[in-house]
This record gives C-alpha cells, structure tokens and sequence, in this order.
C-alpha cells in the first residue's frame, strides 16, 4: 500500500516554482555584472544565489569582491536588465494553473511563501495573472531572517492555522527545501535550475519533473484533512 499524508494545507514558493523566473533572475545579474567586468565567476555565483533573498545575494557579492564592489551600480542594473526580460510578460511553470486548480478544487488551503520582497511578489503574481489565487502571502518582509532559515515556513503554517507536519511544501531550490524541512513541513521538490544534491535529495518526501506530477501525488497520497493545531 502507498503510504498516505494527511495534507491540511500547501505552502507554495513562488519564483522557480510557479513562475519561471529564476532564469531572468540569473541572466539579469550575470549580465550587469559582465557589462562591468566581472567576468570570471559570475556564472557560478548566479547559480549559488538561486532561492536566496535579495541581502544574502548583496552579501555574497561583497564577500567575494570586496568592499569596493559597485553594489548599487550593479542593482540598478540588474533591474534595468530584469525589467527588459519581463516586458514579454512573465510565464508560469508547466502544471501551475493545474496545481492551483486542483487544490481549489479540494478546497485545501494554500499559502505563497517566498524569499522575495513584498512588492516584487505582489508584482510578480499579478504580472503571471495568478494573483487573485492567494489570500495568504509571506514574504521577506515579514520575517528578520529568510530562506534557508525556516522562520517564513513557520510562519505561514502558523498564519493559516495548522502545524507545519500537515503541510506540503513544494520548492524549487536546494536553499528552499532547507528551509521547508527545517520548519517540519513535508517537502516536494522541482527542480528549475538547479539539480538537488544529495543532502536535500535525504530532506525530500519527493522530487518530482513538473507541478503536474505534483498534484498527481497530491491525489493519490494526500487525504485533505483539516487538522489544526
């Protein structure tokens, strides 16, 4: 027999996981900082950045190139960059609307919970026209510490009134799954850009190929229950 969850709520990451934005995340910076000659490992760093809030990031760049580094020339660039990327508009993942649909369906409740900062979450959302398919949102704003610290995860478990066990977490990046596993919560991966290492491989009740594959998962080992704390 398949062993079975009792699924209360799932709590979403949104950038690499709903949208597929990490990628215009990454060709953002390695642009900017190319374009002012940084050039010999800006691929690598890009890649470490992945499912990190926006400080950690800053923080990595300074640790690496020191204190003289442009920080804020390269941000605005960046955001120059990401702007132009995202003219075209912002496409969902493969199986995003399917997920969100079938968990309204099962009328489970969901959450977004994310390393970005409110207004690039509340932007980003409405840009893929899925903004209206969340009440809850926990961003980087409401917490001191982010992703892989387990403090967002927490505290949306607690925003939606459940303990973080009877929650799925369904993340993108090795640095997300962290912070899931860390609040207790049963995680699901899909990978976007970066492929799980074998530490969070041991964190994951699952690593999956698309949100399609997620909520096929969902309905035949998930039992929607409504257990709070």
């Amino acid at each position: 027999m398949t062993y079975r969850w009792n699924v209360s709520a799932v709590l979403l990451d949104m950038d690499g996981t709903l949208l597929d934005t990490e990628k215009v995340y990454f060709n953002s910076l390695v642009a900017a900082l190319n374009a002012s000659g940084y050039t010999d490992d800006a691929v690598a760093l890009g890649h470490a950045m992945v499912g990190l809030p926006g400080p950690a990031c800053e923080a990595m760049l300074l640790d690496r190139y020191g204190e003289t580094f442009p920080l804020a020339e390269i941000n605005r660039a960046f955001l120059v960059n990401r702007d132009k990327f995202m003219e075209a508009g912002l496409p969902l993942k493969p199986g995003t609307l399917e997920l969100l649909d079938g968990l309204a369906a099962a009328d489970c409740p969901i959450a977004i919970v994310t390393s970005s900062t409110r207004s690039s979450a509340e932007r980003n959302l409405s840009l893929a026209g899925i903004r209206s398919h969340f009440d809850t949102i926990l961003t980087l704003d409401d917490v001191t510490r982010g992703k892989p610290s387990p403090d967002l995860y927490l505290l949306a478990a607690r925003r939606l009134g459940f303990a973080p066990q009877v929650c799925i977490a369904v993340e993108d990046s090795n640095h997300g799954v962290a912070a899931s596993h860390a609040a207790g919560a049963i995680t699901i991966m899909v990978p976007d850009m970066a492929p799980p290492t074998d530490e969070t491989r041991a964190k994951c009740a699952a690593v999956l190929p698309d949100l399609n594959a997620v909520l096929a998962m969902l309905r035949e080992r998930g039992e929607f229950g409504r257990r709070r704390q």
